[in-house]
């Protein structure tokens, strides 16, 4: 079986490096909910992490890449800091997120628009203060008067010495370029990390496995998605065909019937827009076998969280 390739779009970077060049790590924190993953993927120009408007939706640390002319910038986009709800499979995530700061070259600390929470000040709290921090208001599009973000802008800058504070829309790409430019400073020279074609440090068949769980994310409600995790069976290429089989795992056989629903018609639409997605990404068929699996107890079992990868 060969093995998954990495998405990619551009030609290779050549293997000299301009000695003007930039390069380096960037990392994406915030709590739940904020849009770190929307913004990622607005950054980097392609969806790489997933999303929904439920919480903890990302569970994995992800890398974007996006590779400009004199600058390649590796995003890496993290699980919300979660402070409520402890599980082994939550302390592992927290885990991610401070293990995401303790290597990187920048952090881009992004908070609502909205407000400023205690749970933002928590997450700020973990990032080094010998590491250069931009703090990124998002989500401006749904606030109605945009001076209310000046008291917001205030009240950022009085919780640590910030390199920039830059008001986005993630959603709708409003001054991301400001950012990138903010952030670009920040890199060390060096040499790109990564070819240029590339756009994610994962595989096709990581990602796979992400918008399966993103679809449920979307389309069950509150409680039942925090109960399940996806585990690829198998990921088999032939010519532009993938074949892919998957289990979905789930905590209670209540929470089993609700994923399948009535004459499997709810999994079924689960897969259907999850193939759809994977096929646009890939570029290629695919044919997708879902299962789903009752496993109690595996967010709180070591062997299983570290069998799916946490």
């Amino acid at each position: 079986m060969p093995p998954s390739r990495r998405w990619t779009r551009f030609p290779a970077a050549s293997a000299v490096a301009d000695p003007a060049h930039r390069s380096g790590h960037v990392a994406i924190v915030g709590r739940p909910s904020v849009g770190k993953s929307t913004l990622l993927n607005a950054l980097v120009g392609a969806r790489i992490s997933i999303t929904s408007r439920k919480p903890q939706t990302t569970r994995h640390r992800v890398a974007g890449i996006r590779t400009d002319p004199g600058v390649q910038f590796v995003f890496v986009d993290t699980p919300g800091f979660q402070t409520r709800q402890p599980s082994k499979l939550n302390a592992r995530l927290n885990r991610a997120v401070r293990d995401a700061l303790a290597d990187v070259d920048a952090v881009v600390f992004v908070v609502d628009a909205a407000c400023v929470t205690e749970a933002d000040r928590a997450v700020l709290a973990l990032v080094p203060a010998s590491v250069p921090a931009i703090a990124v208001l998002n989500k401006v599009d749904a606030v109605k008067d945009k001076r209310s973000l000046l008291p917001r802008i205030a009240e950022l800058a009085n919780l640590r010495e910030f390199v920039a504070i830059v008001p986005v829309s993630a959603e709708k790409g409003t001054d991301l370029p400001a950012l990138v430019q903010a952030i670009a400073g920040l890199l060390p020279e060096g040499p790109a990390l990564y070819d240029g074609d590339a756009l994610t440090d994962r595989d096709e068949r990581f990602l796979a496995g992400e918008f399966l769980r993103e679809k449920i994310f979307r389309l069950l409600g509150d409680e039942v998605p925090y109960s399940t995790a996806v585990m690829i069976d198998s990921f088999e290429q032939e010519g532009e065909l993938r074949r892919i089989r998957a289990t979905v795992l789930v905590d209670k056989p209540g929470q089993r019937a609700i994923l399948v629903g009535r004459d499997g018609a709810r999994m079924k639409e689960i897969a259907t827009k999850a193939r759809a997605d994977m096929e646009a990404l890939f570029g290629g068929r695919v044919f997708l076998d879902v299962w789903v699996r009752v496993k109690s107890g595996w967010a709180d079992s070591d062997a299983m969280l570290t069998r799916l990868g946490y």
